[in-house]
């Protein structure tokens, strides 16, 4: 205590007792993209002496080996140089690493004095495609910030899905992501994700349209071991042989390569199937299409996430919710079918009265994970720990003594109250919502010699109604 020499009043200033602890933001997203290794690459120039005889017949181009590419259609052809319309034009493969063929509808007539028409088959040119660097990842809170960062809507796949990912977060309600874009997915490694660990502020984490099982191992790790504080939202592959047979194909079984369920986890989301989404690069390159792509649906999850959290708070399931920007699934999946994907934990979206929306909140697992297997209850204790492990860090290095014990149980208590006010937490009164213990018992002395201050807390948070159920029955009324 200060020493008083002369008489007089004094004002002395007293720390409160009392250390607020706020709730931390639960709606910040961290995306990773990948490179798709796409280029504009020429190809050799093929001539026909017999072209241009005026009979109005198919004709049929043999073509030289090109690079390997996804499907034919990421092919134009051009004649003379001016593109060919895509529904004027087949081009076929004889294997999986070359275009074999082109057949017009109508074959080509030379430029006078040629005889030959001069055919070039090239890739799709990129659109806006930029290179970012790879070890910072950049904060986006707004899809123009993305766009100068990582370039605009492209015909490259990797570039598309991860500019329909982060478009279709703000789209849907997030305001603020950060984006890092690695070489490939098997370059979405533990240590490569190192840039994100150091983000604190990042609570969802999605990788667009990478589904190989070692990138996801390396996803779940760095949310469940390496951070503990973040969600994992996983896309489906994008194609499936039947939507009617996915459960006797068995292709959503846990352990199929880089298409089913990834292995249980309680810190992640699985979601089927991709969406279809309208692309401004695609319209460009054919002005007659509609534009339309399917692209996978974990960034606009991700802002209907943040959406919820917003609107209602962290506690209610992400489900039941529009997908804004979607025109279309990839798959029609019925009830029946999810009978059978949903207590896997694999979350459908379905068109449902007109809308598009999300008809499933389980997390990786789905019943195999008992009291973790809704996405709310596992976001919502992410939340709680988050929040109380920041808001306490005043508690270190303080005398370990009852008067400490006091002051935590008194400000953690203050703020599951104000939780439990939000409708976060079950039960009429804060007694049957939750419990705070910190005194002699959960700090004996061999504790506290070990320099520990342990804090018990237990928590009801609420369930979502999943199942609705009324019952109706035939009634008369008596007579009067």
């Amino acid at each position: 205590m200060p020493q008083y020499m002369s008489p007089g009043v004094y004002v002395e200033e007293v720390p409160s007792a009392i250390k607020a602890i706020a709730g931390v933001s639960t709606s910040t997203a961290g995306f990773i993209g990948t490179f798709g290794g796409a280029v504009s690459v020429p190809g050799d120039p093929v001539t026909d002496a017999n072209v241009g005889n005026g009979d109005g017949a198919k004709k049929v181009f043999d073509l030289p080996t090109y690079p390997v590419s996804e499907n034919p259609g990421t092919y134009r052809v051009r004649v003379n140089g001016v593109p060919v319309p895509a529904d004027e034009v087949t081009l076929e493969n004889d294997d999986v690493n070359k275009v074999s063929q082109v057949t017009f509808d109508t074959a080509p007539t030379p430029v006078a004095p040629a005889t030959t028409v001069p055919v070039t088959v090239d890739y799709l040119p990129l659109v806006g495609f930029k290179v970012a660097p790879v070890s910072q990842p950049k904060l986006c809170t707004n899809f123009t910030e993305f766009k100068r960062h990582f370039g605009d809507f492209s015909t490259d796949r990797a570039q598309r899905n991860l500019a329909h990912a982060v478009y279709g977060f703000f789209n849907n309600g997030g305001s603020r992501c950060y984006v890092m874009r690695l070489a490939s997915p098997s370059a979405i490694t533990v240590n490569a994700l190192g840039p994100f660990e150091a983000i604190d502020e990042i609570a969802i984490v999605a990788a667009p349209g990478v589904t190989s099982d070692a990138a996801r191992d390396a996803l779940v790790t760095h949310c469940r071991v390496r951070t503990q504080d973040r969600f994992l939202i996983l896309d489906s592959g994008p194609d499936m042989d039947d939507a009617d047979g996915f459960l006797d194909t068995g292709l959503f079984k846990a352990g199929t390569p880089n298409t089913g369920v990834p292995p249980n986890t309680d810190f992640a989301a699985f979601y089927f199937p991709w969406i279809r989404v309208f692309d401004p690069a695609i319209k460009a390159l054919d002005p007659a299409g509609d534009g339309l792509v399917y692209a996978p649906p974990s960034g606009h999850v991700a802002g209907i996430y943040a959406r919820v959290d917003t609107e209602r708070g962290v506690h209610k399931a992400p489900a039941n919710e529009v997908v804004l920007g979607a025109l279309g699934l990839r798959y029609s999946v019925s009830k029946a079918v999810q009978d059978g994907l949903n207590p896997q934990g694999v979350n459908v979206i379905r068109e449902m009265n007109g809308n598009i929306r999300v008809w499933g909140a389980r997390t990786v697992g789905g019943d195999a994970n008992a009291d973790l297997k809704y996405i709310n209850v596992r976001r919502t204790l992410l939340f709680l720990r988050e929040s109380i492990d920041e808001g306490t860090q005043w508690v270190v290095f303080e005398p370990n003594t009852a008067a400490l014990w006091q002051k935590i149980t008194r400000n953690v208590t203050a703020f599951l109250l104000n939780v439990w006010r939000t409708g976060a937490l079950f039960g009429n009164t804060p007694a049957e919502a939750f419990y705070v213990k910190c005194d002699a018992e959960t700090n004996p002395p061999e504790l506290r010699e070990l320099g520990q201050v342990v804090t018990e807390i237990g928590v009801a948070i609420v369930r979502p109604a999943e199942f609705v159920i009324f019952r109706i029955s035939q009634w008369t009324a008596p007579g009067k």
